[in-house]
């Protein structure tokens, strides 16, 4: 891969995080601004991003819209669908789709509660494996040197006090999950946010994982737990459509 393709790559997955002017894009990524505002103009042209009346750049329509093609050939997406939103139906928190696809672990779907309060996790964006219920419940189905291919690039970044910051620490939660069946986010990625997961699974192996998520002030982890019937149900649905 060239150095340009890297970095228009880096480029459009930094402004898909947020919003970012030429100066700030030439500043992260140490390049002069007019070589910068070229690669921009060069992404702009071909619809891949776009500049707002604010002179910050986000991602163009040209590739949202190739964006949702691909999701829509995503067989756990198409399975899920209808599914995930019963369950939403049901318990009213956000529901996640988590997908394992080839060593990521993508959100291809959510339906989000009315609540309003923002969350880390996109349609699109990968779900970060050690600090997710979604990424830990998929990491526990998988063997070891999947496992650790998946891991290897992880910053192990601490988002809040409860993120775990070393392999030891998210192995032993990946050992109980495993045996358990399920995993939790207990505030590791937002203080604000829990989760419950579920992993899902087809002929291969482990496909993904479903989750429901809630603010923590409404549902702490104990209370969740009363939705696992309902989480493994779903679950089951959309591993009896994927076939």
């Amino acid at each position: 891969m060239t150095q340009v393709t890297l970095r228009a790559a880096e480029i459009i997955e930094r402004i898909a995080e947020q919003p970012m002017s030429v100066a700030e894009l030439a500043e992260e990524f140490d390049v002069h601004r007019s070589s910068m505002f070229r690669q921009l103009k060069s992404l702009e042209h071909i619809g891949y991003v776009r500049r707002r009346d604010d002179a910050r750049f986000v991602v163009g329509a040209k590739l949202i819209a190739l964006a949702r093609l691909s999701f829509d050939d995503v067989d756990l997406r198409q399975a899920g669908y209808q599914h995930v939103r019963k369950l939403h139906a049901r318990v009213g928190h956000t529901i996640q789709l988590v997908a394992l696809i080839g060593d990521s672990l993508i959100y291809v779907d959510k339906v989000e509660s009315a609540s309003g309060v923002g969350m880390y996790s996109r349609i699109g964006r990968e779900a970060p494996a050690y600090c997710s219920g979604v990424g830990k419940v998929i990491l526990a189905a998988l063997d070891p040197y999947r496992r650790d291919a998946i891991l290897d690039s992880t910053p192990w970044k601490q988002f809040t006090p409860n993120t775990f910051t070393t392999r030891a620490q998210l192995d032993a939660a990946l050992d109980l999950a495993a045996e358990r069946g399920w995993a939790v986010d207990d505030r590791e990625l937002d203080m604000m946010i829990n989760c419950l997961a579920v992993p899902i699974s087809g002929p291969p192996g482990v496909v993904g994982a479903v989750s429901v998520t809630a603010v923590s002030s409404v549902e702490d982890i104990e209370s969740l737990m009363k939705y696992l019937p309902l989480l493994r149900d779903t679950a089951g649905a959309i591993e009896r459509d994927l076939g």
